[in-house]
């Protein structure tokens, strides 16, 4: 008996068969999603993220306010320092003349406060204090703000210019807030004038937990 051996068929598609789609592509798209994902994480922290009436304190500014280039700082001394120098940090303000009454010394010990708070994060903060005239400082009130081992940052900025970038709630005045700057020098909240610090701080303390995977401690400059 003779045996004989046929090979299979072999295997062909049809010819109307969709072409197969080259993994490459889809390879590609997940690397770039892997590389974005931390800058959209930043915009959906900054401008998506919401704190609703449940759980936030203090009037998050949407759209945030960049600080003016032109904003005319000077320090202490009239030396004139660029807007820019005062990115890289989260920035609490306070607004006051350099007489400095009873809410401006009230805003002041909160600013200090609430950067105390922050523990082992205050680093990533700075206090300063835009003084709106050229009056004299009161000396208790600058020595006091001198000292430590992070002093406030005491700058000159005419009214009018600063009146372009930051303001107050309805019926309040530009001196009744402690406003909230961004390390990227966007404003981006402001405390309500009858200030709780430890309600405010929940707030300031939910937005450097949202930056700690980008944001670090001191300026790069």
């Amino acid at each position: 008996m003779a045996l004989t051996v046929h090979s299979g068929p072999t295997p062909r598609l049809p010819d109307d068969a969709p072409p197969a789609r080259p993994r490459g592509r889809f390879t590609a798209l997940l690397v770039l999603l892997a590389c974005a994902a931390p800058v959209l994480l930043s915009y959906f922290t900054y401008y998506v993220w919401r704190p609703n009436a449940r759980n936030n304190y203090a009037e998050l500014i949407q759209p945030t306010r960049s600080m003016p280039a032109d904003l005319g700082l000077h320090d202490l001394q009239g030396r004139p320092v660029k807007s820019a120098d005062l990115a890289g940090q989260w920035l609490l303000v306070v607004v006051a003349d350099g007489q400095c009454d009873k809410r401006c010394e009230d805003h002041l010990f909160e600013q200090r406060q609430l950067r105390e708070m922050a523990g082992r994060e205050r680093g990533r903060i700075d206090r300063v204090w835009l003084v709106t005239d050229d009056a004299p400082l009161r000396e208790p009130i600058a020595r006091a703000m001198a000292e430590g081992d992070s002093p406030t940052l005491m700058l000159r900025v005419p009214r009018e210019a600063l009146a372009r970038w930051l303001a107050p709630a309805a019926g309040q005045a530009l001196d009744d807030h402690l406003y909230l700057v961004d390390p990227m020098g966007e404003w981006m909240m402001r405390a309500p004038a009858a200030l709780e610090p430890k309600r405010f701080f929940k707030d300031l303390d939910r937005l450097l937990r949202a930056s700690a995977f980008w944001d670090r401690p001191g300026r790069e400059h």
